[in-house]
């Protein structure tokens, strides 16, 4: 991984990279966070954070706009991984994205009735089957928990 990292660093010096306790990006302090393994799925995994870099991903509003931004970093890590002798399998692709799949499912999930909901401000969902309005965290990185706020009848037209 050493190497590995050395030669991103050479290409990229506008760029740091860390080794940390997961992978991401920061763009605040322009920084590519990895695990330190040698292994294919963790030099997928940096190009992937690389990807999130180059395609300057600072911010999103809403859920589903993160799983653009997961989609996008994924195709732009595939497009780049030759010039690094890699070969990102497409199993391991959806693999990551179904996490974040997984993720926005029970967000989105209802607390009272179990429907999905939408998602209507960036932390505020709504039911569309019995009305009720959650609350979920701002953190990508937590457990997607949903407070409920309150029941309230809503028309639609």
């Amino acid at each position: 991984m050493e190497r590995f990292i050395r030669k991103l660093a050479k290409d990229y010096p506008d760029l740091k990279f860390s080794t940390a306790n997961q992978f991401s990006w920061s763009p605040r302090t322009q920084e590519v966070l990895f695990i330190d393994k040698n292994n294919k799925s963790g030099r997928w995994s940096v190009l992937h954070e690389l990807s999130h870099a180059l395609l300057g991903h600072n911010s999103y509003m809403y859920d589903y706009d993160l799983i653009q931004l997961e989609i996008d970093a994924w195709e732009k890590a595939r497009k780049i991984a030759p010039k690094y002798q890699e070969v990102i399998d497409e199993e391991h692709i959806q693999n990551c994205l179904d996490t974040y799949k997984d993720w926005l499912h029970q967000r989105s999930k209802c607390p009272v009735c179990e429907c999905q909901g939408i998602q209507d401000q960036p932390t505020l969902y709504r039911c569309f089957n019995c009305h009720a309005i959650w609350h979920v965290t701002a953190s990508r990185f937590c457990r997607p928990y949903r407070q409920l706020d309150k029941l309230k009848k809503i028309a639609y037209y």
